[in-house]
C-alpha cells in the first residue's frame, strides 16, 4: 500500500512520539514463529524506505505567495502562516515556530527548521544550538532579548514547522514557504541578513553551493547585505570551524559600526 507525502510524514511523526515516549520494540499480541521466519525472504529494512517526494503543486504556491502579500503586518502573517495548509509538515509539528526577539532589530537572523525543543516551546534556537547562537551573538554585543535596535536582533527560520526526525527541509518544502519568507523580510525592514546553515543559504541565494563556499563574503537578497553562517549544530559537532564563523561575526560587526 502506497502512502500520500502528508500520510507518510504523518506515520512518520507518530513514530517519532511513541519512541520518545519511551517504546523501543513492537510487541504483537499474537506468538511468532522464528524458526518459520528463516524461510521467509528478508524484510525491507525500514532505513531503506523512501519517502515519497514530489514537487510543490503550481497551485499551493501560488496560494501561498498570495496569502504573503496580503499580510500587511507581523501578526496578519503569523496568522497566514498558521492557517496555511498547503505544507504537510504542518499536520506533524506541536507548534508553529514564527519568530523571536525585537522586531525593530537591524539583524534578521534565517535559520532552516525548528528542531525538538524548538516545536515544543514554539520559538526558534532554544536547543542546544540555540544556546550556541545566544553566545556566538553575544559574542559582537548582540541579543534577541535587546530592546536597542541597534543590538537587537530577530530571528526567523525558512519553515515554521519541525520536519519529522530533524531530517533536512526538502526543496519543496522551502520553495512552498519562500513567499511566506520573504514577506517576512519585507515587514522587518533589516540592515542586515544572517543567513544560517545551508538550506537558508541556498533558497534566498538561489544556488546549490554550501556555507563552506558561501560564507566569508557578503551576499544579497532583496537588496539587503547578507553574510552567510555555519549552522550552530554543526559547530557543535565541529568545534574547530568556529574560527571561521567568528571571523564572519567580526565581519558582520565591521559592517554594521560602518554604516
Amino acid at each position: 500500500m502506497s502512502l500520500e507525502p502528508h500520510e507518510y510524514h504523518e506515520a512518520l511523526a507518530q513514530l517519532a512520539w511513541q519512541v520518545e515516549l519511551g517504546a523501543d520494540e513492537a510487541i504483537s499480541s499474537v506468538a511468532v514463529d522464528r524458526y518459520a521466519e528463516k524461510t521467509k525472504p528478508a524484510a525491507v529494512k525500514p532505513a531503506e524506505v523512501v519517502a515519497p517526494v514530489a514537487e510543490a503543486p503550481a497551485d499551493v504556491s501560488a496560494e501561498a505567495a498570495r496569502l504573503a502579500a496580503g499580510c500587511s503586518d507581523l501578526d496578519a502573517l503569523r496568522a497566514a502562516v498558521e492557517n496555511f495548509d498547503g505544507c504537510d509538515l504542518r499536520r506533524g509539528a506541536r507548534n508553529t515556530v514564527f519568530a523571536d526577539g525585537n522586531p525593530a532589530a537591524r539583524v534578521m537572523v534565517i535559520g532552516e527548521a525548528p528542531g525538538k525543543e524548538e516545536d515544543r516551546a514554539g520559538k526558534p534556537f532554544i536547543g542546544a544550538s540555540g544556546q550556541l547562537l545566544d553566545k556566538m551573538l553575544a559574542a559582537i554585543g548582540l541579543s534577541r532579548m535587546a530592546e536597542d535596535r541597534e543590538q537587537a536582533v530577530y530571528i526567523t527560520n525558512v519553515l515554521p514547522w519541525r520536519p519529522p526526525q530533524n531530517r533536512d527541509p526538502l526543496p519543496e518544502e522551502t520553495t512552498m514557504m519562500k513567499p511566506f519568507l520573504m514577506r517576512h523580510i519585507e515587514l522587518i525592514k533589516p540592515d542586515f541578513l544572517m543567513l544560517v546553515g545551508n538550506p537558508s543559504n541556498q533558497l534566498l541565494l538561489d544556488t546549490e553551493q554550501g556555507v563552506t563556499r558561501l560564507r566569508g563574503q557578503w551576499h544579497e537578497v532583496a537588496g539587503i547585505p547578507a553574510v552567510s553562517i555555519f549552522h550552530p549544530a554543526y559547530l557543535l559537532r565541529a568545534p574547530a570551524q568556529k574560527r571561521l564563523a567568528w571571523a564572519d561575526l567580526l565581519m558582520l560587526k565591521a559592517k554594521m559600526e560602518e554604516s
